[in-house]
């Protein structure tokens, strides 16, 4: 049984797959910092609303909250161009060793 499962970490390399999710933790983490603490103090003169997370469309009787939409939208557009940056570079590294 612990051979069984000694294998299955080698071969689906879940080491490796642990060690990815902490990292994207961890990144996640900074990049809502570098959103929150650097970016929006910098477009927040910009913007007429000061909480702009908190702002809400009005759908007839219903609130859109797309203040806290767009924050996200923005964390995920960053994460991806960060995570894009990393991948390009390993890529560029793996092709210099060959």
């Amino acid at each position: 049984m612990f051979q069984e499962f000694a294998t299955f970490l080698k071969e689906y390399k879940i080491f490796t797959l642990a060690v990815a999710f902490v990292m994207s933790t961890a990144s996640t983490t900074l990049v809502n910092s570098i959103v929150k603490d650097v970016l929006m103090p910098l477009i927040g003169p910009l913007i007429s609303a000061g909480a702009w997370r908190d702002a809400v469309l009005q759908v007839g009787s219903s609130q859109v909250a797309i203040g806290s939409f767009l924050a996200e939208l923005l964390n995920f557009v960053v994460l991806a161009f960060v995570v894009f940056v990393v991948a390009k570079k390993v890529v560029i590294l793996g092709e210099k060793k060959k």
